[in-house]
């Protein structure tokens, strides 16, 4: 298992990865993770105000949110997608969350980019919380990963087929990727045996390979949610990520929940 790290503020541990987010977190003992879909994506500003609201609703602090789930209206160029970042990490900031460090922030994430009906800015999907508990399953939630390596350096050198899109060339990122997630689960101490749901992010054909490259690796024990959506960056092509969460709803802006 890899370093992990607690953060007893939000009721959480978690996996350090980069600036804008952390490979995955899963709850302490005596907290458990809540999933809250909006029916909508909201607009980044909306949605962080959303979760503001909906942490107060349930008597928790702000530094209780552990990961978000964003949709952007295109892929970003790596340097577009390096200030993108910097915006959003501002409101962790102000909420306690994040104190700056190279790889200190607690929150997952994950950012995708629908090709069909994309939002107009950078808009908030689903968002998740900790909840005490006393009898709970454990649970997590992973990051989002593409085909790239974690490591410093242009995306040329360090991404799976990179500019390669054909089905020989799909099979070995989403091999890298189905990879990367199990690894990040068991930094945590999970595994595939674990999870609740898995989602797919690509506008590629994925089908040829499903049985073999996902199914077999045990990531798709209650099925896959497949988002026709882009990874984050536009040298990527795959991206995945799951979580093992029990208590799972649906937000619509403007109802308040009874």
């Amino acid at each position: 298992m890899g370093e992990t790290r607690e953060f007893v503020e939000g009721g959480y541990r978690y996996s350090p990865a980069a600036f804008q987010y952390s490979n995955g977190v899963a709850a302490l003992k005596g907290y458990e993770i809540e999933r809250v879909r909006l029916s909508e994506p909201a607009p980044l500003k909306d949605g962080f105000e959303l979760i503001r609201e909906t942490l107060s609703t349930a008597g928790r602090p702000l530094t209780a949110l552990c990961a978000c789930e964003l949709r952007s209206p295109a892929p970003f160029t790596p340097q577009g997608f390096y200030e993108f970042n910097k915006i959003y990490v501002e409101t962790l900031k102000a909420w306690g969350l994040y104190t700056g460090g190279k790889n200190d922030n607690p929150v997952a994430r994950s950012n995708v980019c629908p090709e069909i009906d994309p939002p107009k800015v950078p808009s908030l999907h689903a968002f998740s919380f900790t909840v005490e508990s006393r009898a709970a399953h454990p649970s997590c939630v992973i990051a989002g990963s593409g085909e790239a390596r974690n490591e410093e350096g242009p995306y040329e050198n360090k991404t799976v087929r990179y500019g390669e899109t054909s089905g020989d060339a799909m099979r070995e990122k989403a091999r890298f990727v189905v990879a990367e997630i199990g690894r990040r689960l068991s930094q945590l101490g999970f595994g595939w045996r674990n999870v609740t749901a898995t989602q797919v992010y690509t506008v590629y054909d994925f089908h040829a390979f499903f049985a073999d490259e996902i199914v077999k690796a045990g990531a798709a024990r209650h099925g896959v949610t497949w988002h026709f959506n882009h990874p984050p960056v536009d040298a990527l092509a795959f991206e995945l990520d799951c979580r093992a969460v029990y208590r799972e709803r649906v937000l619509v802006p403007g109802i308040r929940a009874e």
